[in-house]
């Protein structure tokens, strides 16, 4: 049996150095062939040399110095870099973990390749739509818990028996937490996760909602369904990871451990399934499963993230690139975490929306959302 071979951007982050746990459980089955990361040499070439990996890259120009320095060999450098290693064939499966919209390019890329793209950078999807799906929806495979859960729950099921998704949500750290204590929240705090190891960027889009409502739009293209179709719930136990609901009433839900490396391993075995990563749930133990309505009117980022998609056109890249810059300065102590959706807000009031017909046109709204964003802060 011939190996899968995968490449990681964005493998030094923390969906990257699990898809890399998965991939030293299978050396029969995987083969890494290519890495990629924003800065971080060091990290990068310690992971080269465990996998015996030639084909490297690095965002960052001055990093991608460095580690050529250091090889004495080329090391690729910048974006253009990174998107040519989706775009290249030499991966059967291209994971695409990097963070942010600077994602956009390489999903593309993938996708033109012919190559199967797990997809970990949600915010492809909510700043290219069907820019994105539309070179080939049926060879992409998510890798969010909550993107996965449903894609597995409607494995068989015809499209027109889905009645709604429930997408389920931590609530993070300050769930029940009024506006007066939001106003008071420390960078410490917000990255203090209750359920969930991640990166710094998503924990803080976690304690917001503006995560959820990031993953609402992405589920309304992954899987064609209405926005009135969506219902987020608040879920603390993180145990279901989310459910769908079908037109008879019944109702499928997705278990498991709070562990990424089970939905990263999924996307790598699928339409197979491997020996679990980790020891299973134990259900005799787990107590109360609890499910509460989130609350949108303290959590402006999430009412905000459906309004855009609501909205569609080049208003989504507006709201994630937005929420870019914000959550930047707060992590750098510039904002304070409620003004994460007051910048937010301005910035989309203070955009018209148009079609979003190419991805240079949503690039140039994302453009202009950060330099509006920028001026907020400082």
């Amino acid at each position: 049996m011939s190996r899968l071979r995968v490449a990681i951007l964005g493998s030094t982050g923390s969906i990257g150095r699990q898809a890399l746990d998965v991939a030293a459980r299978y050396p029969e089955r995987i083969e890494i062939v290519a890495l990629a990361a924003h800065s971080s040499v060091t990290a990068l070439l310690d992971q080269a040399a465990r996998f015996g990996v030639q084909n490297i890259a690095l965002a960052d120009p001055d990093a991608a110095e460095n580690a050529r320095r250091e090889l004495g060999r080329p090391v690729g450098a910048g974006a253009e870099a990174l998107e040519r290693m989706a775009e290249e064939g030499s991966a059967d499966l291209v994971l695409n973990a990097l963070v942010g919209a600077a994602g956009l390019r390489a999903s593309e890329a993938t996708l033109r390749s012919g190559a199967r793209l797990a997809l970990a950078n949600k915010e492809s999807l909510v700043v290219g739509g069907e820019l994105v799906t539309g070179l080939g929806l049926d060879r992409i495979i998510p890798v969010d818990s909550e993107h996965s859960a449903i894609y597995q729950c409607l494995l068989g099921e015809p499209a027109d028996a889905v009645a709604r998704i429930w997408l389920t949500a931590s609530g993070g750290p300050f769930r029940g937490a009024t506006p007066a204590r939001l106003h008071t929240v420390t960078v410490e705090e917000a990255l203090a996760h209750p359920r969930w190891t991640m990166g710094p960027k998503i924990t803080i889009d976690s304690a917001t909602l503006m995560n959820k409502g990031l993953e609402v739009i992405e589920a309304h293209h992954l899987f064609g369904v209405s926005y009135d179709d969506i219902t987020v719930v608040v879920h603390p136990q993180s145990c279901v990871h989310s459910m769908v609901e079908f037109a008879d009433g019944s109702v499928k839900a997705h278990l498991g451990a709070t562990d990424m490396r089970i939905p990263i391993q999924y996307a790598f075995s699928h339409p197979d399934r491997w020996d679990a990563p980790l020891p299973p749930v134990d259900f005799r133990t787990i107590g109360a499963l609890d499910f509460e309505e989130p609350d949108p009117e303290t959590f402006r980022c999430l009412t905000l993230a459906l309004e855009a998609g609501r909205t569609g056109g080049t208003m989504p890249a507006v709201l994630n690139a937005a929420n870019e810059i914000a959550v930047a300065a707060f992590l750098d102590r510039r904002a304070a975490f409620d003004d994460i959706p007051r910048i937010v807000e301005r910035v989309m009031e203070a955009h018209t929306p148009g079609a979003a017909l190419d991805l240079e046109m949503v690039e140039a709204a994302d453009a202009w959302a950060r330099t509006r964003a920028a001026a907020l802060t400082r």
